[in-house]
């Protein structure tokens, strides 16, 4: 048995030898094949992980942004209306006619008031009723003894003049600074999230993967040294910078403004009746005076020196905002100037301006401020001084106030012939700047659900800011933060003596989107790559 079995394998080894190589090819091939599906599955894993984690921080990024903003805003508003006291004249106007009604009762034979004085008188009733402005927004008790007294050697058409001027500037100005202080923070803490972002990757990247050793260290989201890209001080010396927008470049808004306005509004009088079309194309006219009137002007309008000190105030900025003081306590005595740039903070700031004075941010912010416009002359100036109907369908659409077309529209036609006398909108306007103001919640927004920021009040009734609502709504400030936040990564260098600089995973390189040279058109084109993508348009 054992020769016949013999024999039958020499006769067939060939056969039996191509059948076993066959098997081995055959099993090598699926071990190589499931091996590559795995990978393949593992890949796909990691990438959906990485990209969730990406979009997860940008979010929260966002709403950072807006929540830092509503925080810093009360700091600009408590200038501006120190800077434009409405409320100091028209407690001048009603003092002075309580005195002319005293004067009156004593000697009631006197001549009558003139036709002028007798509109004049009118009018001041409607600006000092209640709906005027609150009763907590004037002083009761007498002017503040800081300010200038305002009413020194004027007449009482002088003031009235002022309190026109003055009441539309104040809002005016306000809806600029808050668009631009929400443009503003977008870049800031987009950079540095993007920072933050790449400084996990790499402290990840670093960990060698056959370590047999177990590591303590905290790679978490929750570590404070891991949140700041181990560079505490130069973020919070950056994010400093805000401070110039929020106690000088605001004031060369105003003054700007207010010149606009006094173009405008300068032939009108109080008692005027004003129908709302004129309204809308006075206001078009002083944001073309501050945007520019074409395309063009107002891509190529700079509005960097705003937001941003020159290299020579940028030591004023970090001096007179208190840095040194707040710095944390030194593990070793300084041995440099705490107001010196550093190399990346520099490159942080280079960035920033290279951002605000592209045409892109132009186009930003042109879009923002439709948004607040409509707010402010369509769903607040109209119905209230007006009795106008907004549609509800077409409240989140820019109806009257898109400087970008060029062209008046209104909600409805018969809205543009309504009228009221001026002194009834200056009433909402001097009304809408306490609210443009506000550092209150977002519309819609319950104030339970906010995180406790220090300076941000938190008391149950606060009413919600709906101009900074309607400005996160813009499509293109999405967009353009999503831009800010993803360009750039190959370029980005974050320096550390700790860790070697490893090489970013594949993985991370496909979550996001690099911009490379030429930044100014390549940030353009990756703008409206960014809209298309969220009009749901392949690219």
């Amino acid at each position: 048995m054992f020769k016949r079995s013999r024999g039958w394998l020499q006769r067939n080894r060939t056969p039996l030898a191509i059948g076993a190589g066959l098997l081995g090819v055959g099993y090598l091939a699926a071990q190589w094949t499931l091996s590559k599906i795995n990978e393949t599955r593992q890949r796909m894993t990691d990438d959906r992980i990485a990209r969730e984690n990406l979009r997860r921080r940008f979010s929260q990024n966002q709403e950072d942004c807006t929540y830092t903003t509503l925080a810093l805003l009360p700091t600009a508003t408590e200038n501006v209306l120190k800077a434009l006291p409405v409320e100091d004249i028209l407690q001048e106007l009603q003092q002075r006619k309580s005195e002319k009604i005293a004067r009156s009762s004593t000697a009631n034979s006197e001549i009558a008031p003139s036709e002028v004085a007798s509109t004049i008188d009118e009018e001041g009733k409607s600006l000092g009723s209640s709906s005027f402005i609150h009763a907590s927004q004037i002083d009761v008790e007498g002017r503040d003894a800081t300010r200038p007294d305002i009413s020194a050697g004027k007449t009482k058409v002088q003031l009235w003049n002022d309190l026109k001027i003055s009441s539309i500037t104040r809002a005016l100005t306000l809806v600029y600074t808050l668009a631009l202080l929400t443009i503003f923070t977008r870049i800031q803490l987009n950079l540095l999230g993007r920072r933050n972002y790449l400084s996990s990757v790499i402290s990840l990247a670093a960990i060698p993967v056959d370590s047999s050793r177990i590591s303590l260290e905290n790679r978490d989201d929750d570590n404070p040294d891991q949140d700041c890209g181990n560079d505490f001080e130069t973020n919070r010396k950056y994010l400093t910078f805000s401070w110039w927008l929020l106690h000088r470049g605001w004031n060369d808004i105003m003054q700007k403004v207010e010149q606009a306005t006094k173009e405008a509004f300068g032939p009108l009088k109080p008692n005027d009746s004003i129908s709302f079309a004129k309204l809308s194309e006075l206001i078009l006219e002083v944001r073309k005076t501050m945007e520019g009137a074409t395309d063009t002007e107002r891509k190529e309008r700079k509005w960097l020196s705003f937001v941003l000190p020159s290299p020579s105030d940028e030591e004023v900025v970090l001096r007179e905002s208190g840095v040194s003081s707040e710095q944390s306590p030194p593990t070793s005595p300084p041995t440099h100037n705490i107001y010196e740039i550093s190399q990346i903070l520099r490159r942080l700031l280079d960035e920033t301006a290279d951002l605000v004075d592209s045409p892109t941010f132009g186009q930003v912010l042109t879009g923002v401020l439709d948004a607040a416009f409509s707010v402010l002359v369509d769903d607040k100036v109209g119905p209230e001084a007006y009795k106008t109907t907004v549609l509800q369908e077409s409240s989140n659409e820019m109806q009257i106030q898109e400087v970008s077309g060029g062209v008046v529209a209104s909600t409805m036609d018969l809205n543009k012939e309504r009228t009221a006398k001026l002194a009834t909108v200056l009433a909402v306007f001097t009304r809408q700047a306490h609210e443009i103001g506000t550092g209150g919640s977002l519309a819609g927004t319950p104030d339970s659900d906010f995180p406790q920021i220090p300076g941000l009040p938190q008391s149950p009734g606060k009413e919600p800011n709906e101009y900074l609502a309607a400005m996160e709504h813009v499509p293109d400030l999405k967009a353009f933060s999503a831009v800010v936040y993803s360009s750039n990564f190959d370029y980005e260098h974050i320096e550390t003596d700790e860790l070697p600089k490893p090489t970013v995973p594949a993985s991370t390189h496909e979550t996001v989107a690099p911009i490379p040279e030429e930044p100014a058109d390549e940030l353009e084109s990756a703008w409206k790559q960014a809209l298309a993508k969220e009009d749901g348009k392949d690219v």
